[in-house]
């Protein structure tokens, strides 16, 4: 239960390496269990999330060995149980139902809890197999598929209220790679996380097409092998930082991003009224805050639109910005618990019905606050290095689950912030 202590007022400047993005990571692992080779996988972050997934692999019965980003995976004889209190601890663990089930014909898989930021059901999930010809069962909590004759290729749609689905995507996607005949996801989630796993299957020997938009086309394939693969970075670190960069930075550059999939998020900040240059290959940027800074309207919406996953940290920028700033998120209309603990901090920020307002003060003040999500604690962190006195961020566990070290590269810009053990 480590917690940060933030003593406000200092600038970042200086540069750091983005890590391989975490969304990506997670199916990717997952992937692996399509096939009995070894799959080494690289820049993959070291984070709780992650290793979640590896001990989850290896509850199944994986091979697998870590030497700091790189990951090598052999699921030579895999079991298709996957064990409920470690499943429990990640949402993202379902996404190993797609591969056990085209892999082993079964896959019992139980069924993840909501979490802080509202309800996020497997619906679309149950759906996709469902279509691929998959029988279902819940009992006890469980998810029981089985397909004793193999799945069979389908045209589906699996747009849900919010929109597409990420994971329901990729898992249904996994599952389709070794199904027989043609499977058309429609209204599929057209994420770069889900390119990327797309690229990491088709390095399989998967026959996957229209990855990156909303239309994708899988030829099933009777075996698929080992394979090398470098993970993408990570947008969402990358945006954290490029906000921290607007609000407390005197010129920070980021290496190892990726300027495509940042497009959303450069554009608020720039609207905002901060500088954003990227170098001529766009893997490198540089952020300098503005000298006039001026409120946005921001609603998220599924890529290329602006991330759900960045309107925390967008709001603790906002917070301290001139101006009224409204807020709206289609994606996760809960998804405002930071509001609560800025506000004890001093931000004037006003929720109601999936839409913050959010009116800039000149200053915030430290206050012992508690993270409640994963991005909630990285707006925390945000708000913290501006605020005047030290403000100690509780269960720092969530922040831990999405970010590599943060409190190190924070100190290698120049903050002045120490991980202290409760």
């Amino acid at each position: 239960m480590d917690k940060l202590v933030v003593h406000g007022g200092s600038t970042l400047k200086g540069a750091i390496n983005i890590s391989g993005s975490k969304n990506a990571s997670l199916p990717i692992l997952a992937a692996a269990i399509l096939t009995g080779e070894d799959c080494i996988i690289r820049r993959v972050p070291d984070v709780s999330d992650t290793n979640y997934m590896i001990q989850i692999l290896s509850a199944l019965g994986a091979d697998v060995e870590r030497s700091s980003g790189t990951v090598r995976i052999t699921c030579a004889d895999i079991m298709d149980e996957a064990p409920y209190e470690l499943v429990r601890r990640m949402r993202a663990s379902i996404c190993v139902m797609g591969p056990l089930l085209a892999r082993k014909g079964r896959a019992v898989v139980s069924l993840p809890g909501g979490c802080v930021i509202g309800d996020r059901p497997v619906d679309l999930h149950l759906k996709g197999m469902k279509a691929l010809g998959a029988k279902i069962e819940m009992e006890g909590g469980n998810i029981t598929l089985t397909a004793p004759n193999g799945l069979k290729g389908a045209e589906m749609d699996l747009r849900g209220e919010s929109g597409p689905t990420v994971l329901g995507t990729d898992n249904v996607m996994m599952a389709a790679t070794l199904a027989e005949g043609t499977t058309i996801i429609n209204s599929a989630a057209a994420e770069p996380e889900v390119l990327d796993l797309a690229n990491f299957l088709n390095s399989l020997g998967a026959k996957i097409t229209g990855a990156g938009t909303r239309r994708i086309v899988i030829e099933g394939v009777k075996e698929l092998h080992g394979v090398e693969h470098t993970v993408i970075p990570d947008r969402i670190e990358a945006g954290t930082f490029m906000a921290a960069a607007a609000l407390v930075g005197e010129g920070v550059t980021l290496n190892r991003v990726n300027q495509e999939h940042l497009t959303a998020i450069t554009q608020a900040i720039v609207k905002s009224g901060h500088i954003v240059k990227f170098n001529e290959a766009g893997d490198s940027c540089f952020i300098q805050r503005g000298e006039n800074p001026i409120g946005v309207d921001l609603n998220t919406s599924p890529y290329p639109g602006y991330p759900t996953d960045m309107q925390a940290q967008m709001t603790a920028l906002l917070a301290l910005t001139p101006g009224i700033s409204v807020i709206k998120d289609s994606i996760f209309p809960q998804r405002f618990m930071h509001c609560a603990e800025l506000k004890r901090m001093g931000a004037d920020i006003k929720t109601d019905h999936g839409m913050a307002i959010v009116r800039g003060v000149k200053e915030l003040s430290a206050a012992p606050v508690m993270a409640s999500d994963l991005r909630a604690s990285a707006a925390l962190v945000l708000a913290a290095l501006k605020a005047k006195g030290t403000t100690e961020i509780s269960r720092l566990y969530h922040i831990d689950r999405g970010y590599e070290h943060i409190d190190e590269k924070l100190l290698m810009l120049g903050a002045n912030v120490e991980r202290v053990r409760v």
